[in-house]
């Protein structure tokens, strides 16, 4: 039997629905504005950063970006063009390549940060109250643990 969302759920889903979409538009709108630097181009950057040598296998790379490997294997193709990221092969595996930052990528990401962290302000943290943000960290992790596999059905 189907377990319909109540009207309550179907607001707020709805409504999540709708902050995602309009807030990831905003996001790549200023980003792209900003720093010429699309909001996905920003991820795979970010998800480099994190790393201490800047570089990652790609499909590590796609498994934290939770992308298919053909979406990201274009955009890097894109980026590697333009001079943000380049690929180097693994050394102990000839199948598999590393995604590497450039010197190009770095800058442009420090250049964008700033910018994009005030953004995020600006648009979802001085709206939430120090509750709100401890019950929004609530929310993703339980969401998040239930995708993994990890919260009891």
């Amino acid at each position: 039997m189907t377990r319909w969302l109540d009207e309550r759920e179907q607001v707020a889903w709805r409504g999540l629905l709708r902050m995602q979409a309009r807030l990831q538009g905003e996001l790549h709108r200023r980003l792209q504005t900003g720093s010429g630097l699309s909001l996905t181009d920003f991820d795979v950057l970010v998800a480099l950063t994190d790393r201490p040598d800047g570089r990652c296998r790609v499909l590590e790379l796609a498994t934290l970006l939770e992308w298919e490997k053909s979406r990201l294997s274009h955009h890097l193709a894109r980026m590697q063009k333009r001079g943000l990221v380049a690929r180097e092969e693994c050394d102990d595996d000839g199948r598999g390549n590393y995604v590497v930052l450039t010197a190009a990528g770095r800058a442009a990401i420090e250049a964008a940060a700033p910018g994009h962290v005030e953004t995020v302000r600006e648009l979802v943290f001085d709206a939430l109250s120090d509750d709100d943000v401890a019950a929004l960290t609530r929310i993703t992790a339980a969401v998040q643990a239930r995708l993994d596999g990890r919260a009891p059905r």
